[in-house]
């Protein structure tokens, strides 16, 4: 067994891009139940060498496309803290089973907050990395056109910057290979970040209302930013949230339609329809009617919004928002099923020819998600770290977690204060009401 900091511990991959040699790799789609991977993916290989043991694969949603993991092919993943809600996604299993102590930690992948919202759900910690910092190889140069990075869940911060240390950096020749850090995470977990300048806001970039709770959260955590003596102010990036929305789901579906091909190429079988989630199919049918002239201009469009958030950071060192704008969701309400349900309805009113149109301008399932995430795609878009801290819960005793937003490649400055946070206001015995001391 590897002399690695991590040697022994159990972990879980999440089943869609951790791919481990024999192991199934299903991404949560019936489509490909049964399909195993030949080889292990070079983050599984530097797990292994960091001493940690695979036991067992994580559900996710079907190829991490909605915030919660409620799939046909394996069902409900449920909240430990409160089993009719969801544990969030699409990084869903491995929160489910970090916030239950099945593992310490868990991989995750995280595309539009994938990472970040499993662990404002279930009262864990959940750092989403610079672009390029961790390797996504052999299968892949990019995800999501860049916005996808790989990590995990965990209890600690001291777990989540070790287990960094251990798998960063990117593989040569990758697609985006950040500035290396000073020096290891790890030690940065104790080391004071100083007097820092904080903005705090609890605007939504994407839309919707933002729930009390979750003001709560926000309002809970700047004050306990200023009590640590770091300088906090009220403000927020400019982002023209649904010119933003637009072009983040023209990328999403032209990404659904490539990733049911691959699927296809995987497993020699021609896709049919029955055989995905409705969302899914839908989603990729938009991506294959996509022009491809109009996914380049949605990814500039993107582009230029990242290029608008860049001089706001020149003067604060991280920025500070609620990471979800709703308590974890009920199940059934952003699932599959839910989401299908809204679809329904526009293609009810939807003309024949003028269908991609419809949908591209009113989609309400896409609404409804951003409504319930509308500040953790915005930083996949911009490739900044981004790590969702567990600082609140609700009168009912839910998790609502707190994003925090770094300057690009300066996961340090927010590892230095991910530790002062956990020491100041401590959740590690924080436990759901269902486990046993």
């Amino acid at each position: 067994m590897p002399e690695g900091p991590f040697r022994g511990v159990p972990t879980l991959l999440k089943d869609l891009v951790s791919g481990a040699e024999g192991a199934p790799l299903q991404a949560g789609s019936r489509f490909l139940r049964g399909h195993v991977s030949s080889a292990d993916s070079e983050i599984v290989r530097r797990y292994r060498a960091a001493g940690l043991i695979p036991v067992a694969k994580s559900a996710t949603s079907e190829f991490g496309i909605v915030p919660t993991v409620e799939t046909l092919a394996h069902g409900p993943c449920k909240n430990p803290w409160d089993l009719s809600r969801s544990a969030g996604g699409s990084s869903g299993g491995s929160g489910a089973a970090v916030a239950a102590r099945i593992v310490p930690l868990a991989s995750g992948s995280d595309g539009g907050g994938s990472i970040r919202i499993p662990a404002s759900c279930c009262g864990l910690f959940g750092l989403k990395p610079t672009r390029g910092r961790t390797p996504l190889g052999p299968e892949r140069a990019e995800a999501w056109q860049g916005f996808a990075a790989l990590h995990a869940l965990t209890r600690s911060v001291r777990d989540s910057a070790a287990l960094l240390d251990a798998t960063c950096p990117p593989e040569h020749g990758a697609a985006y290979y950040p500035p290396p850090p000073a020096r290891p995470y790890l030690a940065e977990v104790s080391t004071p970040p100083g007097k820092l300048r904080i903005a705090v806001t609890t605007r939504p970039m994407l839309g919707g209302q933002v729930h009390p709770d979750c003001v709560a959260a926000l309002t809970s955590a700047a004050a306990l930013l200023q009590d640590l003596g770091h300088h906090v102010d009220e403000a927020a990036p400019e982002v023209d949230g649904p010119a933003f929305s637009r072009a983040f789901f023209a990328i999403l579906c032209g990404e659904v339609a490539a990733d049911i091909d691959e699927a296809a190429r995987l497993t020699g079988r021609r896709p049919r329809a029955s055989e995905f989630e409705f969302v899914t199919w839908t989603l990729s049918q938009i991506g294959r009617a996509l022009p491809a002239a109009d996914f380049v201009t949605a990814k500039r469009q993107l582009q230029q919004a990242a290029l608008k958030i860049g001089p706001f950071f020149a003067d604060y060192d991280v920025l500070v928002t609620p990471t979800l704008a709703q308590p974890p969701a009920p199940l059934g309400t952003l699932g599959p099923q839910g989401l299908s349900a809204s679809l329904m309805k526009v293609l009810g009113r939807a003309r024949a020819g003028g269908l991609l149109r419809h949908l591209m301008a009113h989609d309400p399932s896409a609404d409804q998600v951003y409504a319930y995430l509308p500040w953790t795609p915005v930083f996949n878009v911009t490739g900044q770290p981004a790590m969702s801290v567990p600082l609140h819960w609700s009168p009912e005793g839910l998790p609502i977690g707190v994003q925090f937003v770094g300057r690009w490649g300066d996961e340090a400055t927010l590892f230095r204060l991910a530790g002062e946070l956990e020491r100041a206001r401590p959740w590690a015995g924080r436990r759901p009401p269902r486990l046993t001391a």
